[in-house]
């Protein structure tokens, strides 16, 4: 555990130690060293190909690490485990299935009891504000419903940990901020560690108790920023001084590779 987490009273609950991932000759990313801590948001914002969502999956233990070790509550991950969830920028929601049974799919695959899946499905439904659509299938809902359906599905899990993969980047702004605050409100009510990957500056200032820069080529880690900002957060925090001040330090710390990063070829 590091001091500082020693410090608020929370123990570490993700460590990344030393960690690299390459694809044959290209290294995405070196030498990553970070903890989460236990109810605690952290977002991660770095230029577009910095391996941002690379490695929110292998902290998931959907893809492995070349270097260094990454571990959850103490067990190194080399596959996915229980207590984490996991929401997707593009719904991974199956069209197929209505609105109860994709927020209830990750228990019935998990083998929950019928019971259970009766009893926390209806609740994670009405906590997202889905109540009144559990029989609608996917093509019915809007972009915003979409996602409420599988942050739901992430949620009935009950994870200690929950990842987030530019979960609102697929909507439109109005919505999107809408789903920042619920999800904050969520938050509130469940705290976890959760872990959140964005390419909006704003949005990780707004949600995150801490903020990543990833820089560089290869990128690592070249800040991690306290937000300290007044909670609850709701809509004032956007016009606060030290929201505005922390914006604009993560901008001018990225802007030269964000640029750059616009003119490269994949």
């Amino acid at each position: 555990m590091s001091a500082e987490a020693e410090a608020d009273g929370q123990s570490s609950r993700i460590e990344i130690n030393g960690v690299g991932k390459r694809y044959g000759d290209l290294q995405v990313f070196k030498d990553i060293n970070l903890e989460f801590r236990e109810r605690e948001i952290v977002t991660i914002v770095g230029p577009s190909g910095c391996g941002k969502t690379t490695l929110l999956r292998c902290i998931d233990g959907l893809l492995p690490v070349n270097e260094g070790e990454i571990r959850i509550e103490g067990d190194v991950i080399t596959q996915p485990r229980e207590g984490v969830s996991m929401v997707f920028q593009h719904f991974g929601l199956f069209p197929w299935k209505t609105v109860r049974q994709n927020v209830g799919y990750g228990l019935k695959l998990a083998g929950a009891p019928r019971a259970e899946i009766a009893e926390k499905v209806p609740y994670y439904v009405d906590l997202v504000g889905l109540k009144g659509f559990e029989d609608a299938y996917p093509y019915q809902l809007s972009g915003g419903m979409q996602q409420r359906c599988g942050l739901a599905r992430a949620l009935t899990m009950e994870p200690s940990v929950l990842l987030m993969d530019e979960p609102f980047a697929a909507v439109d702004a109005q919505t999107r901020e809408i789903l920042q605050f619920e999800l904050l409100k969520i938050w509130r009510m469940r705290p976890m560690t959760m872990v959140f990957v964005t390419h909006s500056i704003e949005e990780a200032v707004l949600m995150g108790d801490r903020v990543v820069v990833l820089k560089g080529r290869p990128s690592s880690v070249f800040e991690v920023i306290d937000v300290d900002l007044p909670a609850p957060r709701d809509r004032s925090t956007l016009a606060h001084p030290r929201f505005t001040e922390i914006r604009e330090h993560v901008w001018t710390t990225l802007m030269d590779e964000v640029r750059a990063a616009e003119y490269e070829l994949n």
